[in-house]
């Protein structure tokens, strides 16, 4: 089972890297759904893909860990995620759309890692230049 959800999550993310590549010149996020970008960030946080982090965020946005009361801008959290760029976590994951209404999505990501588990919840908003994630908390229950 944990095999077959990283294998789907693999290619989903293969498969929305494919359509980025196929049209490097358009806005990459404004045909994809807000499932679609959780997806990718899960790819970005968890599977080292990093192509596209930048457009990925909205230009306000903010990430917040519970755990330390860390908090940090796009740019910040964009040189992170390039920073860990092909480094593979092994964790099963979860993604979850808690709610959407008009153009704001909340959702969910739960990954396993065997020891411990890590939540983000996620709030996307839609703009002009599609789905942009504004916001993520992460906390460890």
């Amino acid at each position: 089972m944990k095999r077959n959800i990283k294998t789907i999550a693999v290619a989903v993310i293969a498969l929305v890297s494919t359509a980025f590549y196929a049209h490097a010149d358009s806005k990459p996020f404004k045909e994809l759904n807000s499932k679609e970008v959780v997806m990718n960030y899960v790819g970005a946080s968890l599977l080292g893909n990093s192509e596209y982090t930048k457009e990925m965020f909205a230009d306000n946005f903010e990430y917040s860990n519970t755990a330390n009361n860390d908090k940090f801008g796009k740019k910040d959290y964009v040189n992170y995620l390039n920073s860990v760029k092909d480094l593979k976590y092994n964790s099963t994951q979860t993604i979850e759309i808690l709610d959407q209404v008009g153009s704001t999505t909340i959702s969910k990501v739960t990954m396993d890692f065997g020891s411990f588990k890590r939540v983000d919840y996620i709030t996307l908003i839609q703009s002009a230049e599609g789905w942009k994630i504004n916001k993520v908390v992460t906390t460890y229950p």
